[in-house]
């Protein structure tokens, strides 16, 4: 497992609805954005490699996702600043492959 519900469980303060909206909030919106990513890496589209990955940053956050959260502020930061695409080219399939995995994990743990 590589995330963590401890931010979230602080924020809910036990409230199981709250935490289920979270982890569901997550399953909408971030594949979307890994695919809006991808597509924008694939057209070397700088703006939008930095508006997506911004995007993502803060949801895999809050599951306590460290390591796939850096991988996702540096993709932004190589948008932000037109930096390599080589380098964004070899981060993104960390993030995709940490977060589909995340994906498939909670759909399981929460049977959504």
């Amino acid at each position: 497992m590589i995330y963590n519900l401890d931010k979230i469980n602080e924020m809910a303060e036990g409230d199981e609805d709250f935490i289920v909206s979270v982890v569901s909030v997550f399953l909408e919106e971030v594949p979307e954005d890994l695919d809006g990513l991808e597509k924008a890496i694939n057209n070397r589209d700088y703006e939008n490699i930095y508006k997506l990955a911004h995007k993502i940053k803060p949801n895999v956050d809050i599951l306590g996702m460290e390591q796939t959260r850096a991988k996702a502020l540096e993709i932004e930061t190589l948008g932000k600043n037109t930096g390599s695409m080589a380098e964004i080219e070899e981060k993104f399939p960390i993030l995709k492959k940490d977060v589909l995995q995340v994906v498939a994990e909670l759909k399981n743990d929460f049977d959504l």
